[in-house]
């Protein structure tokens, strides 16, 4: 029985020899192989055409001349204006890129990705996205305003520190906006035309003679420009988020070192407290509107104008106020905007500036025992893409103004409040008052 199957046994055995050294000459088998490649980075992929959109760039372009051995799977782009940077991605030609300035011009560039990671970036390529025909400057919106009337005010006439008298008052309050081929127009008295309760105003509020021109052509730059007076509400009350106050590098308190008047000292008083700056420690009188007088008997607004807005929008609860236009000529929002900001049918969030304290107070500033980080101007810094809000406290998208999209301002309810500067080209007026 043996000998029979011996024969048999011999051809198989030669045989798996005969396989399995025709494997292992083949790099089979489960042995290694020096043949095995390893990945490298993609090439750049070359940028065709850029063409601007509304608030949007779309580039094309073709693969890299090398994947590195490996199969790309995705591509980035990235456009940067100063220091705004915004990316999108893509499997393939075209990237587009959203959420972009209209009138600001952006540099742009690509890059390849496989499974060794990110290559390196394309030459970069200039655009300049814009609303097309679509929307033109701010030309047919609220250009034939018109508003008189009188109005109860009711506030304490006091200084800090000293005894308040009461005054309750009834000014005749009044504005208009009109357009012509090229401006927006305003006159005014800068009266409010709406409750003011809660204040402690070192001067008598009175009216003023208020006049004022914006262009209707605004272009949203790359840059910005650091305004004193950021813009007038439609009621012809100008928005003044800073102070003259100041305090010395050895202020020991509110009433030492401290003058809400103006004074010698480097450290800039703000008037506001944001929520997160506790305890609070200056008291400028401010009233329910966050606003007061200054000595020249002007009323004007360091923060969200609290009962002007449902005066402008009945509805202000659920969609987005106009409260007013800035310097360089695009409109300024009451806090809430929408979600996606190109998109009307998402839905409303209340906008979030940029800004934070820093982490360390700067040289010779007054103790933060005493006073927090926070209540002076030098103690924020912006931080890109920390909220919704560039460093103007505004961005591009739609409102039910400009459905089409428009560069505009917030007022938030946090630092900086009202702006601090523009995107475009400010008024003379901007920065010619004290």
């Amino acid at each position: 029985m043996t000998d029979q199957f011996r024969p048999q046994y011999f051809v198989q055995y030669g045989l798996w020899l005969l396989i399995s050294s025709s494997l292992l000459a083949c790099g089979g088998g489960g042995g290694s192989s020096d043949s095995t490649t390893t990945a490298t980075l993609p090439g750049m992929p070359i940028v065709g055409t850029v063409t601007p959109g509304n608030a949007s760039a779309s580039l094309s372009f073709s693969a890299p001349s090398s994947n590195g051995g490996a199969s790309i799977t995705g591509y980035s782009a990235t456009c940067v204006a100063g220091s705004l940077r915004v990316s999108a991605t893509a499997t393939a030609s075209p990237v587009v890129v959203t959420g972009l300035t209209n009138g600001m011009t952006y540099s742009c560039s690509l890059s390849a990705t496989n499974s060794a990671g990110v290559g390196l970036s394309s030459a970069a390529v200039s655009v300049t996205p814009n609303a097309g025909t679509v929307a033109t400057g701010t030309a047919g919106v609220l250009c034939s305003v018109l508003n008189s009337g009188t109005q109860t005010l009711s506030y304490n006439n006091a200084v800090p520190g000293g005894l308040a008298t009461l005054v309750n008052d009834n000014l005749a309050f009044n504005y208009s906006w009109t357009c012509d081929s090229a401006m927006r127009n305003l006159a005014g008295n800068g009266v409010p035309n709406h409750v003011v309760t809660g204040g402690n105003f070192a001067t008598k509020l009175s009216a003023q003679s208020v006049s004022g021109s914006v262009t209707l052509i605004p272009v949203a730059m790359a840059s910005s420009t650091a305004v004193k007076l950021p813009g007038f509400a439609l009621n012809s009350v100008k928005m003044d988020p800073g102070t003259a106050g100041t305090c010395t590098n050895t202020a020991s308190s509110v009433m030492s070192g401290c003058n809400y008047a103006g004074g010698t000292g480097a450290w800039r008083m703000e008037a506001m407290g944001d929520p997160a700056v506790s305890p609070w420690k200056f008291d400028f009188g401010t009233d329910e509107n966050n606003a007061h007088v200054q000595p020249n008997g002007e009323y004007h607004y360091h923060g969200m104008p609290t009962h002007l807005i449902p005066k402008l929008n009945a509805a202000s609860a659920t969609s987005m106020t106009l409260v007013g236009w800035a310097a360089d000529g695009f409109p300024i929002y009451a806090n809430l905007g929408y979600a996606t900001a190109n998109s009307a049918s998402s839905a409303l969030k209340e906008m979030k500036g940029s800004f934070r304290t820093k982490t360390l107070p700067d040289s010779g500033r007054p103790l933060t025992s005493l006073f927090a980080m926070g209540h002076f101007q030098q103690d924020w810094e912006y931080v890109a893409s920390l909220g919704d809000l560039d460093e103007c406290n505004g961005r591009t998208g739609v409102t039910p103004e400009f459905p089409n999209g428009t560069y505009h301002y917030y007022i938030t309810k946090t630092y900086p409040f009202i702006q601090r500067c523009v995107k475009g080209t400010p008024a003379a007026w901007a920065n010619a008052r004290p």
